[in-house]
């Protein structure tokens, strides 16, 4: 099985530990006095991935385009929305009577990553991009509680905590792409 998300710990260490110094200035993102880890484990993953920390300190496989956390708003639980790219469904590659000649293009790659057409491809072209929008909750066993404030070892639990995201959504998300790639 592949991995849809990890860590770039090597990129990390040769910056000096860029993660921890982004965490420390960006505090502000992080709201305290919750008891539930929910929303400092949201803040970390934000800070961890792109455009926060462009390139991210956690990675995803090529097909995943977005992958976000969030806290739910009906129990105050964790879910993850991740994006994917995806092969057109069936209905529509069975029979091409639909495309008429128009010049469909489907998802551009750049160095191996898929990206959105831009403007001038647009005013040219008819564009039918797939991709699937994967919602699903997330464990909280393993987060480790919100820092007391920010003077209380943020970084170590925003690692922390970043690190059993990546684990978990890995365990969501990565049969998902796998089954894909079949």
């Amino acid at each position: 099985m592949g991995r849809a998300f990890w860590i770039d710990q090597e990129f990390d260490r040769d910056r000096d530990g860029r993660y921890a110094v982004h965490v420390r200035k960006n505090l502000e993102e992080f709201d305290w006095g919750d008891i539930a880890p929910v929303r400092f484990a949201c803040a970390a993953w934000r800070l961890a991935t792109p455009p926060s920390l462009d390139p991210g300190y956690v990675r995803w496989d090529r097909r995943v385009l977005d992958a976000t956390c969030d806290r739910n708003t009906w129990d105050g639980s964790l879910y993850a929305r991740v994006r994917v790219v995806s092969p057109l469904p069936e209905q529509l590659t069975r029979s091409r009577a639909w495309w008429r000649d128009r010049g469909w293009l489907g998802w551009q790659e750049i160095f191996g990553q898929y990206v959105e057409p831009t403007q001038q491809d647009l005013a040219r072209h008819p564009f039918l991009r797939a991709s699937l929008l994967l919602e699903v909750p997330v464990p909280l066993d393993d987060l480790p509680p919100e820092p007391e404030g920010p003077h209380d070892e943020v970084e170590q639990s925003a690692h922390r905590a970043v690190t059993v995201l990546v684990r978990e959504l890995n365990a969501l998300v990565s049969p998902v792409l796998d089954q894909l790639g079949a």
